[in-house]
């Protein structure tokens, strides 16, 4: 029976999901978070969950972030982007970060389905508009570069990333993730190797790269 995860901050486009998710898998089980701690959360207590289907814009999570903390602390799991920003490279950046697929907001309820469903037999789904656009796009050897030199880190250590980000300090750290400070020293300097930074504040920068604008916000900036 699938195990799906729903991650994402609004009621009814949970509901959607949700009723999508049971179309396209009938005996298939739904979990729902509304922010990226209570889905890490929620995927430390089930093992077997199959897809997750991710909100970029919820809160806790920040662009691609979110995305590259679960395919870093769960790799066996699929994650989707769904989000209301639908441009080519933002979509390009979260495939090069493992997406299996990105579902935009705008979409029916029948192209939701098929991606799920899709997405649950292990293929890559994007809506067909989004295929030709992709053709358009050039490559970014820069995303791929910071995609692979993320990837090179264990969970523990993308979670030490992400408390350094937020300014937190070793002890705080230590005491978040309920480890002795000497543990935490030893997974930053692994972390600056593997990243190839030389200190906290780059090792922030480079997280920080995968921020994404979200829609409003866009509209903002035209205007």
């Amino acid at each position: 029976m699938p195990l799906i995860l729903i991650a994402d901050d609004h009621p009814l486009f949970r509901a959607a999901l949700s009723q999508a998710a049971r179309a396209a898998a009938v005996k298939c089980e739904v979990l729902e978070a509304e922010d990226l701690d209570a889905a890490i959360a929620t995927l430390e207590r089930n093992e077997g969950v199959d897809l997750v289907l991710l909100d970029l814009h919820m809160p806790g999570n920040h662009g691609l972030a979110g995305l590259a903390a679960l395919r870093a602390q769960f790799p066996q799991v699929a994650v989707a982007v769904c989000s209301g920003n639908d441009d080519p490279r933002v979509v390009q950046r979260a495939l090069a970060h493992g997406a299996a697929g990105f579902i935009p907001k705008r979409v029916g309820m029948d192209d939701i389905r098929r991606a799920i469903a899709a997405m649950l037999d292990c293929d890559t789904w994007l809506p067909d508009d989004l295929y030709r656009a992709l053709a358009d796009v050039a490559p970014n050897p820069e995303e791929d570069a910071l995609a692979a030199r993320l990837s090179r880190l264990t969970p523990q250590q993308f979670r030490v990333l992400t408390l350094l980000a937020e300014g937190l300090l070793n002890k705080q750290i230590a005491d978040r993730l309920d480890v002795q400070e000497r543990t935490v020293k030893a997974h930053i300097t692994a972390i600056f190797e593997k990243l190839g930074v030389r200190n906290r504040t780059q090792a922030s920068v480079l997280l920080r790269e995968l921020a994404i604008a979200e829609p409003g916000a866009l509209d903002a900036a035209g205007s």
